[in-house]
């Protein structure tokens, strides 16, 4: 159990923002991992091919040494007040000017990970040039692979911000905090949140970021020991697994998501009405329609005031030998 104290202080200064680049990390996990997102399917080649750039394969290693699924928090800092459009700048600014000694310390934090760091890694931390390079190599990995998806997360994120914040002016900070998450209660003074390691800390007159995630999605993340950059990462409430699921082989091969949207093009269908189908974001289901169309795998035709979609012969064989 995490057992966060807070003070009126903190309270205080308790706000939501969302995190361009926790959501980059995220998909950049996915990736390494080699895995699927529930709802926005598997990343495709082009976040496979920005794993052959030096910076962005740094930080591939970093994901793949963890042994407690935690992620140094240099890497995580959190999202700071302002314009949306200018967030990701300032965090990518923020882990490249991180200390060489403190990234040194969180790469080698037992709580990070007990094997033996990668020789690159380690390597780049004893030089001092983790924090730029991996500053660099997100950047890089979210022009390849997060720019385009970014359209589909962003009107998401949006939405689930509004909504929290209408419940904040309605029912007062003590009662959004409990609504995060199953995993969170809010007991007054304190935040609990039930996750296996055991840890205590007091937040006091400090700032608490609590940031909507969709690739987070169902997780929960959280930040509560560091004073300087503490944080509550929550899925977004508008996102549920789409209801139909396609063959098992393709599933693997698009992605949970595209599998289940191309089995469905049998006959013309509009992005409103796909999502209504499957319960999902009209900007999700745009996003990956424009994957399966760019691949060849869905035609696009205007009838009217409506863009249709159907799948082609060549889907039509894939879903036969799938």
């Amino acid at each position: 159990m995490i057992v966060a104290h807070l003070d009126s202080a903190t309270l205080a200064r308790t706000r939501l923002a969302v995190s361009p680049l926790a959501e980059a990390l995220n998909w950049l996990e996915l990736t390494v991992l080699r895995t699927s997102h529930p709802v926005y399917g598997a990343p495709g080649t082009q976040a496979r091919h920005a794993l052959r750039d030096p910076d962005v394969a740094l930080l591939a290693q970093v994901i793949g040494c963890r042994s407690h699924g935690s992620t140094p928090d240099l890497l995580t800092p959190t999202p700071p007040a302002g314009a949306t459009s200018a967030v990701l700048a300032a965090q990518l600014d923020t882990v490249a000017a991180t200390p060489a000694d403190l990234a040194w310390r969180q790469l080698h934090d037992p709580q990070f990970s007990t094997a033996p760091l990668p020789a690159a890694v380690r390597d780049a931390a004893h030089a001092g040039t983790f924090a730029a390079r991996a500053a660099a190599g997100l950047a890089r990995f979210w022009r390849a692979a997060v720019a385009d998806l970014w359209a589909a997360l962003k009107p998401v994120l949006d939405a689930d911000l509004a909504e929290r914040s209408r419940a904040l002016a309605t029912d007062g900070m003590g009662r959004l905090l409990g609504s995060l998450h199953r995993e969170i209660t809010w007991t007054g003074t304190a935040l609990l949140v039930d996750k296996p390691r055991q840890t205590q800390s007091s937040l006091a007159d400090t700032e608490l970021v609590l940031t909507p995630s969709a690739l987070v999605w169902p997780y929960l993340s959280v930040q509560l020991a560091d004073p300087g950059g503490a944080f509550l990462r929550f899925p977004v409430a508008s996102l549920s697994t789409p209801a139909r699921g396609p063959a098992h082989g393709l599933t693997r091969l698009l992605g949970g998501t595209r599998a289940t949207l191309l089995h469905d093009l049998d006959v013309p269908r509009s992005t409103t009405e796909l999502g209504r189908r499957h319960n999902l974001a009209p900007a999700t289901v745009s996003y990956h329609l424009t994957v399966l169309h760019k691949s060849g795998l869905v035609l696009r035709n205007r009838d009217r005031h409506h863009v249709l979609y159907r799948r082609t012969d060549r889907a039509d064989t894939l879903l036969a030998d799938a």
